[in-house]
């Protein structure tokens, strides 16, 4: 992977996203899809834990009281590219953990499709999120990002993206939702606030809202957007 100059800096919150070489299909499977999830719930953590082969094999295995280097927020895989909010929490925690990630994806994919070389075009670009209001709007894009595209009209059933945990129709161990839902909770009112605390009761219904009211305004862009760079 490339080197990057401009560091990360610890307790920032940043948006990480990359697609396949040439625009390759890189999740070409239901398989696919489950082993990047599994890589980015791994290598979040330090400290001795199972080697990811005996991770992958055992799911028993429990090493989250492990220190972090980074939390994942949310995410959203698509077929060409990912995107991921993410957190860093030790100092080069985002490069470490991106490095390894990408390396053992690629490993795993190249060996089960035969082929060789890279398979992320360069290295994963990462935009910092600057303000709170930011932070909310991002995890809407990430989860958007189906929708938006035209890959599904059911945002709640695509199986690849945070969203369903977001709006509580299933538990995803992967993410810190907290730091998001907090700002959506009852009479909250969409409220600014980077504190997350576990004992609040949080409004999914209210996140949903949020998401769900920008869905065909985010279609449009995107639509918009292939115009202007494919036109006739």
């Amino acid at each position: 992977m490339p080197y990057r100059i401009t560091p990360f800096v610890s307790e920032y919150f940043y948006h990480l996203f990359n697609r396949g070489v040439e625009k390759r299909i890189i999740f070409s499977n239901e398989r696919d899809y489950q082993r990047f999830l599994q890589t980015l719930y791994y290598y979040q953590f330090s400290g001795p834990k199972p080697r990811f082969s005996m991770y992958t094999r055992y799911k028993d295995k429990d090493f989250s009281q492990n220190p972090k280097i980074v939390e994942v927020i949310c995410y959203c895989l698509m077929p060409n590219h990912f995107h991921i909010l993410i957190k860093q929490i030790r100092g080069g925690g985002i490069q470490e953990f991106m490095q390894k990630v990408i390396n053992s994806y690629t490993k795993y994919y190249n060996t089960k499709h035969k082929r060789v070389g890279h398979l992320f075009q360069g290295t994963f670009k990462a935009v910092p999120v600057e303000t709170e209001a930011q932070l909310l709007h991002v995890s809407r894009y990430i989860h958007l990002n189906p929708y938006a595209s035209e890959l599904t009209d059911d945002l709640e059933g695509y199986p690849y993206s945070s969203y369903p945990h977001f709006i509580s129709l299933k538990h995803d161990h992967l993410c810190e939702s907290g730091i998001i839902l907090e700002s959506f909770k009852d009479g909250a009112n969409y409220k600014r606030s980077l504190k997350a605390s576990p004992e609040n009761e949080f409004s999914s219904s209210a996140y949903k809202e949020f998401v769900s009211g920008h869905g065909d305004y985010a279609r449009e862009l995107e639509q918009l957007k292939h115009l202007l760079l494919d036109p006739d």
